[in-house]
């Protein structure tokens, strides 16, 4: 599990956004698509931090947070592939880094329909960003790309968010889980002031 913890804390801190896509033409529009949530810290800390509330609400919410997610976010790259309009889609990215950290640090409890509206409005917005972005991609491959890369960083979040509960028994593991909730809040915060 400290291996897992590790790697994933590696793999946060070595995402370098101005390096965050493939080129379609040279990569192929499925990696080109696979690896646009993989290389950007907005990104990667929102699918993260998903799969860490999902862990952390546990239940029903362990998967219907990142279906709910992957399926929204699906609809938010059609909307801007069909070229319907959606304002502030960098802000609202930046602001899911932030509400979902403190949803996270906070534990505050809250119903599961509401959970999975807080999730879907965000997710809209991630997939917006990633249909304005498709380039020269061929759309179905590049979808499929991100809604795979999408879907093991949710499973990377719960995996870390369940990992982080048994480390840590009892309520230790879920103060560990609210402590990173936490970090990736001041991290997005970090991320809007310098952008």
């Amino acid at each position: 599990m400290k291996r897992l913890l590790v790697a994933t804390a590696l793999l946060v801190a070595s995402a370098a956004p101005a390096f965050a896509h493939l080129d379609p033409g040279e990569h192929g529009s499925l990696a080109s698509g696979f690896s646009h949530p993989l290389f950007g810290v907005d990104h990667i800390l929102a699918m993260m931090a998903v799969g860490l509330w999902a862990a952390l609400i546990g239940g029903r919410a362990i998967w219907a947070v990142p279906v709910t997610f992957v399926t929204l976010m699906a609809a938010g790259f059609a909307a801007s592939f069909v070229g319907l309009p959606l304002p502030y889609v960098e802000p609202v990215i930046l602001a899911s880094i932030v509400a979902f950290g403190l949803l996270i640090a906070l534990a505050a409890p809250i119903p599961v329909e509401w959970v999975l509206g807080v999730t879907g409005f965000f997710a809209v917005f991630h997939g917006y960003a990633h249909g304005s972005e498709l380039g020269s991609a061929g759309a179905l491959a590049f979808g499929a790309g991100f809604v795979v890369a999408t879907s093991l960083l949710h499973l990377a979040g719960v995996g870390v968010g369940i990992g982080l509960m048994r480390l840590f028994e009892g309520p230790k593991g879920r103060i560990a889980l609210r402590v990173a909730g936490g970090a990736t809040a001041a991290y997005g915060l970090a991320l809007a002031v310098a952008g």
